[in-house]
């Protein structure tokens, strides 16, 4: 991965939003946590980083909150530590990062998400996402 100059702008609520390559340079040099928090059954059919943290925001079937995400997220970051949030498309993953932060974080939401947005067609994969930018990833 090319080094690049930090690309991510700020929000309300978390520290902000970073594209999904600044993401993974942070995740390679050891700067960040990557935090997947798709669903499982997400990660299962549709893929997965390797390396992530599989932590669901929300649990499929009813998509309700995960109970555990707080002390999943404890386990998986260092007090203090940054964490960069993945989800399909990039809005659980906002969520997840204002939680993180509540929680002492420095957390940062991945644009596009894994899967990027839907297409004129309405399918994903092919306009943006972790994906599509050729980063990391596995499918079972």
């Amino acid at each position: 991965m090319p080094d690049t100059t930090p690309s991510f702008r700020p929000a309300d609520g978390y520290a902000g939003d970073v594209t999904p390559a600044q993401a993974a340079q942070w995740v390679a040099r050891g700067e960040a946590v990557l935090i997947d928090v798709r669903t499982d059954a997400e990660r299962e059919w549709v893929g997965y980083v390797p390396g992530a943290v599989p932590l669901a925001w929300k649990q499929w079937p009813g998509m309700a909150l995960n109970a555990g995400f707080d002390e999943g997220l404890r386990a998986a970051v260092p007090a203090g530590g940054k964490a960069v949030m993945l989800c399909r498309s990039g809005v659980r993953s906002i969520a997840a990062a204002k939680r993180a932060t509540e929680l002492g974080l420095e957390a940062y939401n991945i644009l596009e998400g894994f899967e990027g947005n839907p297409d004129e067609s309405g399918h994903r994969g092919q306009v943006g996402g972790w994906r599509k930018h050729g980063l990391p990833w596995k499918q079972n």
